[in-house]
């Protein structure tokens, strides 16, 4: 199949129960077989724009649409199987149990012979680099696992519009560029047209024919710039910086707080740790990583970092309480501890953890609970019994400071994926935790929400909380961890 040629006139969609819309009068003329980095502010509409092309956007129940959105002069509704759409969220895309056939899927839908799915198959497992075999359980991957399925699926449907909304925002530094060069490889091959969503902007800036950067809406015309990738970024470079758009060269603008007092008392320690998952019914738990010892002290930041399944999440979620020791220990401190049942955090109820350890999925969507964003952020501090004034006191605020105030009456599933993540930093911070465990905290945020969110969690850190995340973001590692714990190679499957 070759590429597609996309057109939108006067374009826009409105999510149910929203009074602005996301997309607004969307003017854009996309060449087949173009190479095009879509880009702007977290909320600007990049990911609603891509779920329109792919043509999964819903009815009328699900928003309101406005002027003409078409996919080689059809509506994307009508071209299905045209467009292969990787999302933000890759747990989203996972629908059967084993890797090969996940993978197989879309082409068996699109009646692919046989003999030939299973080449493509196969193939496109190599281009992406996750060679973990096809009879691999899907439910046993890393989250950047995850993401290469979701970009194999799309490669074996060979489809003539490639739409990928931050393909590589989990993924270790040497997969980024095997998923790109993976991407750049099906599109040269097939002349597919590409249209990426990435706030790795760098990554992409030489190997696409256009950039287009889209406005807040509301902010005035829908396209803030468009043209070749030099022509924008020399041009537009404060423009686009002050709209919180990553400028290749252009480093975020942070500066670390100095702590109230002198390193604080040791929280959680580890030693001699091992985890991983044990299935239902499993005699043998699965180990992601072992030999693990730390220790978690109130006013320092422990990154952990390491290539895709190394067992990052793994151990972010052992030491938050979420999943049990497979070997070893997690002990709490007496000073952590206070008053709670048992020595680690698994032991404990949910209540004794929310005001002892504060938890940020590496999927925000894993972790919501309400249909309004402020009820979100306010389900902590109301299971912790606070009064409706204090309860106010510690939202409001939270709400400001992370650009939420306009969205606080809005479904928490309905917003894009930055949002999500600043939306679920903040719920960890309402109940005001003594460690904060964070997975992936600046996925999918834009340079200025990257720049509130990094210097929120500074904050917090300086004030006495000990921070936790695990991240591939190297600028987050280099501006606060006070300690860097690298775990090892990737796990054999």
């Amino acid at each position: 199949m070759t590429g597609v040629h996309v057109v939108a006139r006067g374009w826009g969609w409105r999510h149910a129960g929203r009074r602005r819309w996301a997309v607004a009068d969307l003017d854009l003329d996309i060449a087949p077989g173009e190479r095009v980095l879509l880009l702007g502010a977290s909320g600007s509409g990049k990911s609603t724009l891509l779920r329109g092309l792919a043509g999964v956007l819903g009815d009328a129940e699900d928003g309101e649409v406005a002027g003409e959105l078409t996919v080689d002069g059809v509506p994307p509704a009508h071209a299905r199987g045209t467009a292969g759409l990787v999302l933000q969220d890759p747990d989203a895309q996972v629908i059967l149990a084993r890797v090969g056939d996940d993978v197989a899927f879309a082409c068996e839908n699109l009646a692919v012979p046989p003999a030939e799915i299973w080449r493509r198959v196969d193939d496109a497992l190599d281009a992406v680099g996750l060679d973990v075999g096809r009879d691999h359980s899907t439910s046993q991957l890393s989250g950047g696992q995850k993401q290469r399925l979701a970009l194999a699926g799309v490669l074996a449907m060979q489809p003539g519009l490639v739409l990928l909304d931050e393909p590589t925002a989990n993924l270790d530094p040497e997969g980024t560029v095997e998923v790109r060069d993976a991407v750049l490889a099906i599109a040269e091959g097939t002349g597919a047209t590409l249209v990426v969503v990435e706030h790795r902007v760098e990554l992409w800036a030489e190997h696409v024919d256009r950039v287009v950067v889209l406005a807040e809406p509301g902010s005035g015309p829908a396209v803030l710039a468009d043209g070749t990738p030099a022509q924008v970024f020399r041009s537009h470079e404060r423009e686009l910086t002050d709209a919180g758009v990553w400028v290749p060269g252009v480093p975020p603008a942070f500066a670390r707080r100095p702590s109230a007092g002198s390193p604080g008392e040791t929280l959680l320690t580890a030693d001699g740790l091992a985890v991983g998952r044990r299935p239902f019914g499993a005699k043998e738990a699965r180990i992601a990583a072992s030999g693990i010892s730390l220790s978690v002290d109130a006013g320092r930041a422990l990154a952990i970092t390491g290539p895709n399944g190394a067992g990052k999440s793994m151990l972010a979620a052992t030491l938050a309480g979420i999943l049990p020791p497979i070997d070893g220990e997690v002990r709490a401190t007496d000073a952590l501890r206070a008053g709670a049942r048992g020595a680690g955090p698994h032991a404990w109820r949910s209540r004794e953890l929310l005001t002892r350890i504060g938890t940020v999925f590496q999927d925000p969507e894993h972790q919501l609970l309400t249909t309004r964003v402020r009820d979100e952020l306010e389900v902590g501090p109301r299971a912790l019994g606070l009064s409706e004034a204090e309860t106010a006191a510690r939202v409001e605020p939270l709400l400001e400071r992370l650009r939420l105030t306009r969205l606080a009456a809005v479904n928490p599933f309905t917003l894009s994926g930055g949002e999500k993540r600043r939306l679920t930093v903040a719920a960890a911070l309402a109940t005001r935790p003594r460690v904060l465990v964070l997975d992936e905290p600046t996925y999918g945020q834009d340079a200025r929400t990257w720049r509130e969110l990094a210097a929120l969690i500074d904050e917090v850190r300086a004030e006495g909380t000990a921070v936790v995340f695990v991240s591939h973001d190297r600028a987050l590692v280099d501006a606060l961890a006070d300690v860097e714990l690298a775990l090892g190679a990737e796990v054999a499957p």
